[in-house]
């Protein structure tokens, strides 16, 4: 494969419409993300059908802007790639359709990209001198993960959610406590000013699985039992609290899978990979623990091409994940399901 491979990739799986152009898999010369969080905040979570909806309208300037700030055409790139799971299925279609269209127009190869390995790609980006074999934390707001990266394309849960994903239990937290959405940067802003001081009980024994839907409903009792008391709600303490113990079963249950599987490298991805709490406490305990702790850059954590354009480069590099004119979009794409098949 030649080197300064350029990959433009697109990103449409929620509320983001983001396009990128990545280098050999590890540096970005554009990255643009057009977010939709005002949009959907007056409803108090993401609409499915006003997202599709604006991403067709956003979509094809953004594909523009990628290229004019990358300083260079259509020409120069070498492949498309797109995320064609997991997430929502109308955003999902226009990514995938545009990027059909555009490699049909271009006859350059279509790659597809699971979004959730798309994540994993993204430290790829922030940290130049990471490569496999890793373990990963993953987290957003709809998978929490422990995974085993043997290679760019060999990767095996381990540990998994067995109800709500992380991110998804912090916006409940939020909306519970009246913060608004987005609710994961509201809960750990508020967290902030907040102290640690109460006792949620942690769930049983899962190994390396997670659970944290008993920690909502303990959160939304603690609440309504405040309340019924007449008693003023103390936010800050419950966000505090709840995010030290959500951050405490993460960490530890990622470090004793490096230890026990023998990783000397760990790695967070994923929407919630930008919370402070987490950052911190994963690089505190693996360096207590020696191991090296390999943390994204912001612009990486939440939805975006960039990642996508660098899980699509080293699948195309090892003949994984190639796509025709047949793709469609598979909104429920599972964590194990990586990219397409070799051909």
């Amino acid at each position: 494969m030649k080197k300064n491979f350029k990959v433009l990739a697109i990103e449409s799986s929620c509320d983001e419409t983001s396009c990128a152009v990545v280098v050999d898999g590890r540096f970005c010369l554009s990255n643009i993300v057009t977010s939709q969080i005002d949009i959907h905040t007056r409803f108090g979570g993401v609409v499915p059908e006003v997202a599709s909806r604006n991403h067709v309208t956003a979509i094809d300037n953004v594909v523009k802007l990628a290229l004019k700030e990358a300083k260079c055409t259509l020409d120069e790139i070498d492949a498309i790639a797109v995320t064609y799971g997991a997430g929502l299925i109308g955003s999902l279609m226009v990514g995938v359709c545009y990027a059909k269209g555009l490699a049909y127009a271009t006859k350059k190869p279509l790659i597809a990209v699971n979004h959730i390995y798309g994540h994993i790609a993204g430290n790829y980006l922030s940290n130049e001198n990471l490569e496999p074999p890793f373990m990963c934390l993953l987290v957003s707001g709809g998978h929490t993960a422990i995974i085993k990266v043997e290679d760019y394309n060999h990767h095996e849960v381990i540990g998994e959610t067995m109800d709500d994903a992380v991110g998804e239990c912090f916006d409940k937290v939020a909306r519970v406590l009246g913060l608004g959405y987005p609710g994961g940067p509201k809960v750990s802003k508020l967290a902030e000013s907040g102290e640690a001081n109460i006792k949620f009980t942690k769930p049983n024994d899962l190994g390396y699985n997670f659970s944290f839907s008993g920690m909502k409903t303990a959160v939304i009792n603690y609440v309504h039992k405040i309340e019924q008391n007449g008693e003023a709600i103390p936010k800050a303490d419950i966000c505090a609290s709840f995010e030290k113990w959500a951050v405490d079963e993460l960490v530890s249950k990622t470090i004793k899978a490096c230890l026990e599987q023998g990783f000397k490298k760990v790695v967070v991805a994923g929407g919630v990979s930008a919370n402070r709490r987490l950052r911190e406490e994963l690089t505190k305990k693996a360096n207590e623990n020696g191991i090296e702790c390999f943390i994204p850059k912001f612009e990486y954590c939440t939805d975006n091409a960039g990642m996508i354009g660098s899980a699509g480069y080293y699948a195309y590099r090892d003949g994984i994940g190639v796509a025709d004119m047949t793709l469609s979009p598979n909104p429920s794409l599972d964590l194990q399901d990586y990219l397409l098949k070799k051909k």
